[in-house]
């Protein structure tokens, strides 16, 4: 039997969403009303990198700056406390640092809204622990093709 059964299920214990799950969670819940009410999404943004460690902060900065120059038809916001572009409300792309979920790698990921169909398959996220020249070329064919 699965050890993640639902609530009051004899014998088990609900595992559920991690405490960084939960505060994602509670952060897009913030994010959204904050949006309805008209606040500025890019200094949302550009205050949640500035509370990044100084190594995945310079690769979200970097990648602010890859975007908002190769496609500025998509609009930085916050999307569960991550950096994000959006098209038409909907997240393209995002950048998930590695301490927003104890990961060992910073994540750049593309959603389904994303131009990126290649076949019957393509990558839609990318591990990243440093950007160097190579990365920041790669990101930014991505970007411009998640855009379009």
């Amino acid at each position: 039997m699965n050890a993640k059964k639902a609530a009051g299920s004899k014998g088990t214990s609900y595992e559920g969403f991690t405490a960084e799950e939960r505060r994602a969670m509670k952060e897009h819940a913030r994010e959204m009303k904050a949006a309805a009410l008209g606040a500025d999404q890019e200094a949302a943004q550009l205050e949640k990198i500035a509370e990044m460690p100084e190594a995945e902060r310079a690769m979200a900065e970097r990648i602010h700056a890859i975007v908002k120059e190769n496609a500025p038809q998509l609009m930085p916001k916050l999307w569960y406390g991550m950096p994000g572009w959006a098209k038409d409300g909907k997240v393209v792309c995002f950048f998930q640092n590695a301490g927003k979920f104890k990961s060992r790698y910073s994540t750049f990921g593309f959603n389904d809204s994303a131009n990126l169909d290649d076949g019957e398959m393509w990558p839609t996220a990318f591990a990243l622990t440093k950007l160097t020249a190579a990365g920041e070329k790669q990101i930014t064919a991505l970007v411009k093709k998640a855009a379009s």
